[in-house]
């Protein structure tokens, strides 16, 4: 069994930037891939970035150039690189662990872009 800590997050102001971690203990070698999500209120989990079992990225189009997706060899931790940060990037921020046994996801963190 999986479990994911995410850390990082909080205030800051616009063209600033941020750094959110996510840690998995447990059974690593179950773990594939990794990704972030982010969601506002009264919309749905929107994804951010994503990096493959492989090591492919990819990244929705509103982030692309600002954000960066990275993780250890382990794949024990996986981190956003936020860039640049803009107001509308204001959300909460979701770790998923995708392993063979299904999905796990972090408890969320906050960011909040804003002057």
């Amino acid at each position: 069994q999986v479990e994911v800590v995410q850390s990082g997050g909080g205030l800051v102001q616009p063209g600033g930037s941020l750094r959110l971690s996510c840690a998995a203990s447990g059974t690593i070698s179950d773990i594939l891939a990794q990704a972030w999500y982010r969601q506002t209120p009264g919309k749905e989990r929107e994804l951010v970035a994503a990096i493959t079992d492989g090591g492919s990225t990819n990244y929705v189009h509103s982030v692309k150039g600002r954000f960066t997706i990275s993780r250890n060899i382990a794949k024990t931790l996986v981190y956003l690189q936020m860039n640049s940060l803009k107001p509308e990037d204001t959300a909460v921020y979701y770790c998923k662990v995708s392993t063979i046994r299904g999905p796990i996801w972090g408890q969320g963190t906050q960011v909040t872009v804003s002057s």
